[in-house]
């Protein structure tokens, strides 16, 4: 049966008659307001765990060709994995399915923070040490191991990545890719049509180093299609190699290659994110726009319309908020992204029906968009589970922030009351330890003023201090850094610098990189500094720069000559 177009607007009225929407409540329940759903009760597969067991659960994935193999690991580092077992995909010894989970006791207590699978299928996994295992189907070499037996547990990959450490994995529907922390890209398994970038068409057993053109050059991400691979370099420049029959590298043809190939059709912009469907390619821009390419048969491209595209094009959008993350699996053809305003997006095969332009959907995440719209409904990345509301200490403490009736004392910001508890002060920030502890006059006080910062600044602070969440946006993120500084806050500070780099512009990049530099935030200061290098002309040319203190400009056009930016 051929796919159903859905021709929705921006601006649809939800408020229907009662037959319309059912209608789209049947095929589209996450769009209507009234409907919520508890974080795991999206995942199909997961509904048949008891509630204890969930309740320990902290990370998640979710694979196979119907959505019915999931791997989770629990508070306390067990890894379990039950459903249909695939081709041994679960990793418990045996081929027997199982809706009881059992541990993967290999991996215990190895700190997995990675997972990719291959539709072939096959399972990779990542440790925290840089270890790479791998199980399941091996008729392709796809485990690295040097043979093509069947893996039933997982094996630790050495073939040139031992006492390396990798950073990232990918999995194509045969084939794997490894990044590691200097850079270099490995890849190996199945090579028909040149996805593993050795040059040949022949399989390959073990990790090997891509070499032609990217190989002494930074890598900084990887993605794999069904039977294509792409990298991120340092510079922001796009590669990719392998299948090409529906243009899904984005060079210009539908011709397969053998080695990375240069995306250059992207040349001026610098992308900082790459992500890959089952034969599409998303990528995000240092500015916030996405670009796509490849098979569009479902609208996955984001285009408006179900042409191929052999060469990038912008997605459309009606969002104002730039977009600060991209999804996609290389199992399916729905596409996903995350705004700075925190809307998701997704557009393509949405649940046997197409979008051939971002929608807005309810959710909070990306991850929920496969969960609940995927065809099959699998991760596209490791899912990091929040708990149901309630359900810890954490949350009881999270809800006490500004409870006047539980509070003991109150700061007043801009003539506005922020509602507190002495005890969770101390133990959270040597600043009130200090204050409450000693023989400051603050300390015998039950209302304290505020007149340095102002008020959303202060309230995101103690919130922070209640939550380990950050409640700001970014362009008020630079009053949350000074604050962070004088009080000497590291992780907060942390927290504000990725917060602020999503808000980073040719216009405001200048005034950025001053306020990193005055309030010593190191790597916000390196993410300036390279940005503004990349778009060089732009930047020294806006306003922002012009404002600079003489002796920041001066350091900025030395460090810039050292980089090169000069050069003929």
């Amino acid at each position: 049966m051929a796919e159903e177009e859905l021709t929705f607007t921006e601006n649809m009225d939800l408020t229907l008659p009662e037959r319309n929407l059912s209608n789209l409540a049947i095929r589209f329940p996450e769009l209507l307001p009234s409907r919520h759903f508890m974080d795991l009760s999206r995942w199909p597969i997961f509904c048949i765990l008891n509630t204890e067991l969930l309740s320990t659960v902290r990370k998640i994935f979710v694979f196979g060709n119907s959505g019915n193999e999931a791997i989770f690991i629990t508070d306390r580092d067990d890894v379990f994995a039950f459903g249909s077992n695939c081709s041994n995909c679960l990793g418990l010894g045996d081929s027997h399915s199982s809706f009881e989970p059992r541990k993967i006791d290999s991996l215990c207590q190895k700190k997995v923070i990675d997972i990719s699978f291959g539709s072939g299928p096959h399972v990779v996994a990542l440790t925290q040490a840089g270890e790479v295992y791998s199980w399941g189907h091996n008729g392709y070499c796809q485990l690295g191991n040097g043979s093509s037996s069947p893996g039933f547990i997982p094996g630790l990959v050495t073939t040139n990545v031992i006492n390396r450490k990798v950073v990232k994995i990918a999995c194509g529907s045969h084939h794997t890719m490894a990044l590691l922390s200097d850079g270099e890209v490995y890849a190996w398994g199945q090579n028909n049509c040149g996805q593993v970038g050795t040059g040949s068409s022949t399989n390959q057993p073990s990790p090997r180093k891509i070499i032609a053109t990217i190989g002494t050059r930074f890598a900084v991400a990887i993605a794999c299609g069904q039977t294509s691979s792409m990298a991120l370099l340092d510079n922001g420049e796009v590669y990719g190699w392998g299948y090409n029959g529906n243009g899904q590298l984005g060079i210009g043809n539908n011709v397969n290659q053998p080695n990375p190939c240069r995306v250059v059709a992207l040349q001026s912009i610098i992308i900082t994110q790459i992500v890959c469907g089952y034969a599409h390619t998303l990528a995000l821009s240092d500015e916030g726009s996405i670009y796509s390419w490849g098979a569009n048969s479902y609208g996955q491209l984001g285009t408006g319309n179900k042409a191929n595209a052999v060469v990038p094009a912008k997605v459309t959008s009606q969002s104002e908020s730039r977009f600060v993350e991209i999804a996609a699996s290389h199992y399916s053809h729905i596409s996903a992204s995350m705004c700075q305003n925190g809307k998701v997006y997704m557009w393509g095969q949405c649940r046997g029906q197409s979008l051939t332009s971002p929608w807005m959907t309810r959710f909070s995440s990306t991850d929920d968009v496969f969960a609940a719209f995927s065809t099959p409904q699998v991760s596209w990345r490791i899912y990091s589970v929040d708990l149901i509301k309630g359900s810890r200490v954490a949350d009881a403490v999270a809800a006490a922030f500004d409870n006047p009736e539980t509070s003991d004392i109150k700061f007043v910001v801009d003539g506005k009351d922020i509602h507190v508890h002495k005890t969770i002060l101390k133990m959270r920030c040597e600043h009130f330890r200090s204050m409450f502890q000693s023989c400051w006059d603050e300390g015998s006080k039950e209302s304290i003023e505020i007149t340095q910062y102002s008020y959303p600044v202060y309230k995101a602070f103690l919130k922070y201090l209640y939550t380990d969440d950050v409640d700001l946006s970014p362009d008020e993120a630079i009053g949350l850094l000074d604050l962070s500084n004088s009080y000497c806050e590291e992780l907060l500070k942390m927290k504000c610098e990725s917060l602020i780099r999503q808000s980073i512009s040719v216009d405001n990049v200048a005034m950025l990189y001053a306020a990193a530099i005055k309030f010593g935030a190191q790597t916000l200061e390196d993410f300036c500094f390279r940005f503004s290098l990349n778009h060089m002309t732009a930047v020294t040319q806006s306003e922002a720069f012009n404002k600079l203190d003489e002796s920041v400009v001066k350091e900025f056009i030395y460090k810039a000559s050292l980089a090169g930016a000069f050069r003929n």
